[in-house]
């Protein structure tokens, strides 16, 4: 789950983790009230959208702190339809502002922790390149990007923070500042259960302070029942429609942007069909439209939820289903599929393939309905027989 940057600075504020004072505005007026309570003679007026690159985009833009400035700044990004790399070409609309005091920037720097999980390890990165993407850090000059891991058994250990302060090249005088920050965004990763933070830039003041400028957090979706505070954080209008209404039948599921719509049990087996769909079909057009793991423990009210939320996007126009039977059996699956597709009124043509728990009940129930659909043996089958609708798609 994502937050806004100023509901992230409230956490890093909680956390005693220092930033510029700011507000929250969702209107002009707002804007212009935030900004009376801040008194440096420059504010910054930020949108507020779950995606990085804002300023590139223009949706930060340093001002005047005078009503007039403000007005005019908070107009220009209300609403706006911003677009940034992390946005995609469609952009998302600026709802909300965040309006905080200017400051006197020393140096930009970056900081974050983020989930490794090729060795179920914390990630801190660092580096003095800060306010550039990472990315471009990484690939261009990765002797400036400074890695190490951190043992959950052991925490945050004093001498890694004091390479990290060295390494940034911290002055003296906001040396122990620094660190203390440190400290403290790796303990609110922690006791937050965040999958990352991240400030970029982390800035030097030329009188030596150290603040996050910018703060990015998400959190494991997976340990939100342990903090309903920060669930109350979450932002719908942020998300894409199809994924919010997928989470309230704890459904994993992602919109993307193919015709072909997946339904799997396993995370694996539904990035693999993913694949599959993309190489058989490479020159025809076929992508996937979703991913979408149904669980184990799907019931026939989740398949045909599952089912609901498919045909809920208009781009798909056939559906492959991939099941391995296990917890999930193949009868039990059929079972749903088959309800699911009268209680729907399924038009789309479907693709099935199924391997595992009791595969022939399932099969002898499919067969025995009265659905349309196609049966395959094979993963790359299935890929083919949905190549072969999107070319000619008839019924079967």
């Amino acid at each position: 789950m994502k937050i806004h940057e100023y509901q992230a600075k409230e956490l890093f504020r909680q956390a005693n983790i220092p930033v510029p004072m700011g507000y929250a505005a969702s209107t002009v007026d707002e804007a212009i009230a935030a900004a009376a309570k801040l008194s440096t003679p420059k504010v910054v007026v930020k949108a507020q959208i779950h995606a990085g690159g804002r300023g590139k985009g223009g949706g930060v833009k340093v001002v005047d702190n005078t009503p007039e400035a403000v007005r005019t700044a908070a107009t220009a990004i209300l609403g706006m339809q911003l677009i940034t790399h992390q946005t995609g070409p469609e952009g998302q609309t600026v709802k909300s502002l965040l309006i905080e005091e200017g400051s006197a920037i020393a140096t930009e720097l970056y900081l974050s922790f983020i989930l490794d999980r090729a060795n179920s390890q914390v990630l801190v990165m660092a580096s003095p390149d800060g306010g550039m993407d990472i990315e471009e850090v990484a690939e261009k000059t990765p002797e400036r990007l400074l890695k190490r891991h951190i043992h959950p058994a052991v925490g945050m250990p004093a001498y890694l923070v004091r390479e990290i302060c060295q390494f940034l090249a911290i002055p003296k005088e906001g040396a122990k500042e620094a660190a203390q920050l440190i400290t403290n965004l790796y303990n609110l990763y922690v006791e937050k259960d965040c999958s990352l933070v991240e400030i970029n830039p982390l800035v030097v003041t030329t009188d030596n302070r150290v603040l996050a400028l910018d703060g990015k957090v998400t959190f494991d979706s997976n340990a939100l029942y342990r903090h309903p505070a920060i669930v109350a954080l979450r932002d719908t209008d942020e998300e894409d429609p199809l994924e919010v209404e997928a989470s309230k039948f704890n459904l994993n599921y992602i919109k993307l942007d193919g015709n072909v719509a997946c339904m799997v049990n396993g995370a694996g087996l539904a990035m693999a069909t993913m694949d599959i769909i993309k190489l058989v079909g490479e020159k025809t057009g076929a992508a996937p439209a979703n991913f979408l793991d149904v669980g184990g423990s799907a019931s026939q009210d989740g398949i045909e939820n599952a089912f609901r939320i498919i045909m809920s996007d208009p781009s798909v126009e056939v559906v492959l289903i991939n099941i391995f039977g296990g917890i999930l059996r193949c009868d039990k699956l059929a079972n749903g599929v088959v309800a699911a597709a009268k209680n729907l009124d399924m038009k789309l043509p479907m693709v099935i393939r199924m391997k595992g728990t009791n595969v022939e009940q399932g099969k002898e129930i499919l067969a025995n309905s009265d659905i349309q659909f196609a049966v395959a043996e094979t993963m790359k089958e299935a890929a083919e027989k949905v190549v072969q609708f999107l070319k000619q798609p008839v019924g079967v």
